[in-house]
């Protein structure tokens, strides 16, 4: 049989070529989705860790906002604050249901007792270690028994789990918990966080970060329907001067004397923000200098005496000449950074910068996927270099996902002089769950320089912008206004250029001291105090603390006279602990893994503490029901001027629509999808052409 040949190839029409494009864009879109971007997001990270948006439950008999309002108590004596917070729960519907909400805490704050209060009767919490609690608590969920269970899964970010909560059930808990408030460069500063902002967890990191549950969010501006309120009691040994509130309105009461009575205003919003007070005290003085607590069984072979030492630092005096500097100034532009926190960092950014000598040098790395550098080593802050800098600064926009461990890894590998002080200056919101990796890099690899953190937003995630801090030997900052931003980079230039106290050493002079904190006492900025926790020993009358220190001007020497031990500041025994426990803290984030559990775990067993290994747990002894509780998350009102781009736009229904997961933002792998779209939208272009040509050779 004869082959035929095979005819010739003729040219696709208009709609054959159309077709043709508009598969190659579906195949193009089809790669995009099985080939995931370069830089992961949280999807590959463990799932129980992405934030995601709240989804209302379309079973009528379920509650799904149980946490019908919170009620904070502040008492504030001298400069230590006792706090009672109550959350009360209700359920509205018709089935048994297991609240669970996440929601924030002070990072200073020692919290030391839990009472749960259903209708008549009063539950007190023990304290227990954290995985015995955890059995405990699910034990009395299965046998029908309400019950509460408050862990800690960071220093500012704490979960609360209520079961087996009836309808029509009234369930008060209430937690108690005493913080210091020391006074920076004179004024005081109390700060109570009401939500949670939304945490990015990079695919590769490290697991000695910890969990961190998954924290439910209102879509953006949507309010939460739980009430909020909040009242404050200032007692001082001066007269209250200048109280105010920079984030809520207050109504006030005793302005201008020794007790100050203040509230939030009713108009006021106040959970999408951290409450902010700031106040200071007629006169040069602070409120105190020595503190000594007598346990009333002083007689005792096992009584434990604390005291506390607050000094204020030697007055600045202006070095003859201020030494060249170097600055890194390392910047946010992450999706949850969008919008109102990029604009005020900017400002923020305008201020440090522009304020730059020309005997400095500086570089800026941008950060959020991936990292840019705006030269591979610092450049003289002339003013050419300044505009450069600011002008890449002022084009850009937030988005992406928060990769801030690379960055800081770029950091620590920039060359510098020997001879140069360098200073890098962190500008985040901070909502990552790598704490721990971040301390870790930042101890071991900047040791030769300070590290200031600067925290934009309206919630910020303090346990990083102050744990970066202390690890670095710097100060950290909160900037949750553009108009903040001015007075807060002055705050900078004054610590920077104020001569340091070093070579610190306290010692006490007739009284018998030990379990000090710290053991090594850091060089002294501008501004701050000194803070000296410990134990004591002995009769105190005529006892004195000795501080003793290098300035720029010489030797310098303060003594502060022992006063009359009181039996009342019973709370130097939980600050004392909780500072303990924060040092046992940063040396396990050191060297990574659980190092330091036995004595965390031994220290809030024995001062009843809430810790990373020890959580508080109640247990009513009557069984209520023997039908299973729904789970229900509280959902968390995103913070304010935080837009959506901080959880993510993709979801899938998640639990009993409690919730759908929203991975945090990843960096798109956009040009494969920019050249699927360019591709229909010349194919449909060109084949529009084609018609109205046909058309009008009709």
């Amino acid at each position: 049989v004869m082959r035929q040949p095979l005819p010739p190839l003729r040219p696709l029409s208009s709609t054959g070529r159309v077709l043709v494009c508009i598969a190659l864009a579906l195949f193009a879109t089809l790669l995009l989705i099985a080939w995931p971007p370069a830089h992961a997001d949280d999807v590959e990270a463990r799932r129980a860790e992405s934030p995601y948006f709240h989804v209302r439950s379309d079973d009528p008999a379920l509650d799904v906002l149980p946490l019908k309002g919170t009620t904070v108590d502040v008492r504030i004596a001298g400069v230590i604050a006792d706090v009672t917070v109550t959350q009360h729960y209700r359920n509205e519907g018709q089935r048994p249901i297991e609240a669970k909400y996440v929601f924030p805490g002070s990072t200073r704050a020692a919290v030391h007792a839990m009472t749960v209060r259903l209708g008549e009767r009063q539950i007190v919490a023990q304290i227990r270690e954290k995985q015995r609690a955890r059995l405990e608590y699910e034990g009395a969920k299965r046998e029908g028994r309400t019950t509460a269970l408050l862990e800690q899964e960071r220093p500012n970010v704490f979960s609360m789990n209520v079961a087996n909560i009836l309808p029509g059930d009234d369930v008060r808990v209430e937690l108690k918990y005493t913080e210091l408030i020391a006074p920076d460069a004179g004024a005081y500063r109390f700060v109570f966080p009401t939500v949670v902002g939304p945490r990015y967890r990079s695919p590769s990191a490290s697991p000695d970060n910890g969990a961190l549950s998954a924290t439910a969010h209102l879509q953006p501006g949507v309010a939460s329907s739980a009430s909020f309120a909040l009242s404050v009691k200032l007692e001082a040994p001066l007269p209250i001067a200048d109280v105010q509130s920079v984030s809520h309105k207050l109504e006030s009461q005793g302005l201008g004397s020794r007790k100050v009575q203040l509230a939030l205003a009713d108009d006021a919003a106040p959970d999408n923000r951290d409450f902010i007070l700031e106040y200071r005290l007629a006169g040069e003085r602070t409120a105190t200098g020595l503190m000594l607590y007598q346990a009333p069984d002083a007689a005792s072979p096992d009584a434990e005496n604390f005291f506390l030492a607050l000094v204020e630092p030697p007055q600045v005096i202006a070095p003859g000449q201020i030494n060249p500097r170097d600055y890194i100034f390392v910047v946010d532009i992450s999706g949850s950074m969008h919008g109102y926190p990029l604009q005020t960092a900017k400002v923020l950014l305008n201020e440090l910068i522009g304020g730059l000598r020309p005997s400095d040098t500086f570089n800026v790395l941008l950060f959020a996927g991936s990292n840019r550098a705006l030269s591979e080593q610092s450049v003289p802050a002339t003013r050419a270099n300044i505009e450069r800098a600011l002008k890449t600064i002022d084009r850009m926009g937030g988005g992406g996902s928060t990769e801030i461990v690379p960055a800081m890894r770029r950091v620590a590998a920039l060359p510098k002089p020997a001879d140069v002080s360098r200073s890098v200056i962190v500008v985040t919101d901070g909502y990552v769950a790598v704490e721990n990796e971040v301390f870790q890099l930042v101890r071991r690899n900047l040791s030769q320089a300070n590290v200031f953190a600067f925290g934009i937003g309206s919630a910020v995630n303090r346990h990083l912008i102050e744990g970066l801090a202390r690890a670095g030997q710097g100060e950290a900052f909160i900037v949750t206004r553009p108009e903040q931003a001015a007075r807060q980079a002055e705050r900078l230039r004054h610590i920077i250029d104020a001569p340091v106290l070093t070579r610190l050493n306290a010692r006490f002079e007739g009284l018998d001291v030990y379990d000090v904190e710290p053991t090594a006492l850091p060089d002294v900025l501008g501004g701050r105090p000194v803070l000296v926790w410990g134990k004591w020993r002995g009769n105190p009358q005529g006892a004195r603390l000795v501080l003793e220190g290098r300035s720029a001007s010489g030797d310098h020497v303060d003594v502060v006279h022992a006063p009359a031990p009181s039996s009342d500041a019973v709370a130097l025994r939980h600050l004392w602990a909780r500072q303990r426990i924060a040092q046992l803290g940063d040396d396990e984030a050191l060297v990574g893994g659980q190092a330091q559990r036995e004595p965390i775990t031994a220290l809030g067993l024995r001062y009843g503490l809430l810790t990373a290994y020890t959580s508080f747990i109640a247990v009513d002894q009557v069984v209520r029901t023997h039908d299973a509780a729904l789970p229900v998350v509280q959902p968390l009102p995103l913070p304010q001027g935080v837009s959506a781009l901080a959880v993510g736009a993709e979801s899938t229904t998640a639990g009993t629509a409690i919730g759908a997961v929203v991975p945090t933002t990843p960096e798109p792998a956009w040009p494969l999808a920019l050249a699927a779209t360019v591709c229909v939208m010349a194919a449909l272009a060109w084949r529009r052409r084609r018609i109205v040509a046909a058309w009008s050779v009709r």
